[in-house]
């Protein structure tokens, strides 16, 4: 893989060109859009496909090890492990859905991609990242009736209602999903069409339209209500009916342990939500295009990447788990 400096000039002009929408008969419309990635310099490229394939490679390893630690493990043969088994899935169709792509890109020195194909990536993204809401939601009941309605736990969380949790999260995802790639679709592009990101989402895209864009943003306000607003409430429920639980038990043992089996998922959620709400709870405010990158790669990137780490740091089991996937044998006692 070859970069030369020369490539600074043309690359500008090809920007400069693609920038140009294609006439049609009935005035202009844009067929493809420019992701400028993360940075627009050629020299850089180089270092950005290196650190972000090892940053992908990191990710999908450390998340199907996850997988295959629940699979393999019978004490991870739980709902929360499910569960968690189900969110690893996504993390790697979350960052595989953009990095992917922009790795093709930089190795070929093509900036464009294609409407459908940015509409395609908008609709697996949000569908993906929907369903990482719920399963989020669903481990916060888990832990829920846990703590708070032990003697009754293994009736109200058996196999069908983790089934149904897991189908009805793909449910309304799904259609979270498709009401964005529809309403965007029937926006019209015909000016600028460049994207200074390195995937295509909601909030730049808005920026590029040439219609008024007052009805998806209603539409993206109502549905991330939906989405968030009422998992982030029942996940706030749920953990205040543990803590009041929690708080209940005498011995600082107890609390301890049965804390533990909360804090990495309160962590997730909120690296999560975090991030999520400052990229799509914005819209209307300033352009900061360097921020919009950097919320891009915490939720593509950073997140997948951290939460095998954050569920195995402190979990006994989960790296005893580890250790006979990698080994085939179980750690020495």
């Amino acid at each position: 893989m070859v970069f030369s400096r020369s490539l600074q000039p043309q690359t500008s002009w090809m920007v400069l060109k693609l920038m140009q929408p294609k006439p049609r008969a009935n005035g202009t419309t844009v067929t493809e859009f420019i992701l400028l990635g993360l940075v627009e310099t050629p020299e850089l490229w180089p270092v950005v496909f290196i650190l972000f394939l090892l940053a992908y490679m990191t990710t999908v390893g450390g998340n199907l090890t996850i997988l295959a630690a629940v699979l393999v493990e019978p004490k991870l043969h739980t709902p929360m492990y499910f569960f968690l088994g189900n969110l690893s899935v996504m993390d790697v169709g979350c960052i595989s859905v953009t990095i992917p792509s922009m790795l093709v890109r930089l190795l070929a020195h093509k900036l464009t991609v294609p409407y459908r194909a940015c509409l395609t990536q908008l609709f697996f993204f949000h569908l993906l990242a929907g369903v990482d809401c719920f399963l989020l939601t669903a481990m916060a009941y888990d832990r829920f009736l846990a703590i708070c309605r032990p003697l009754t736990y293994s009736t109200r969380m058996n196999l069908s209602v983790q089934r149904i949790l897991v189908a009805s999260s793909w449910a309304c995802s799904f259609g979270n999903a498709l009401s964005h790639t529809v309403a965007m679709s029937t926006l019209h592009f015909c000016g600028p069409n460049v994207i200074d990101n390195f995937y295509c989402d909601l909030p730049q895209l808005f920026e590029l339209s040439c219609s008024s864009t007052q009805l998806n943003e209603l539409l993206l306000f109502a549905l991330s209500f939906i989405m968030a607003g009422i998992p982030m409430a029942l996940i706030f429920t749920s953990y205040m009916h543990v803590a009041a639980a929690v708080l209940r038990i005498r011995s600082a043992e107890g609390r301890k342990k049965a804390f533990s089996t909360c804090s990495s998922h309160l962590t997730v959620v909120a690296m999560f939500y975090g991030s999520g709400m400052f990229n799509y709870m914005r819209l209307g405010s300033i352009k900061l295009a360097d921020k919009d990158k950097a919320i891009g790669i915490f939720n593509t990137v950073i997140n997948p990447m951290l939460n095998p780490l954050i569920y195995s740091l402190r979990n006994p089991d989960v790296q005893a788990a580890f250790w006979r996937v990698f080994t085939g044998r179980r750690p020495a006692a």
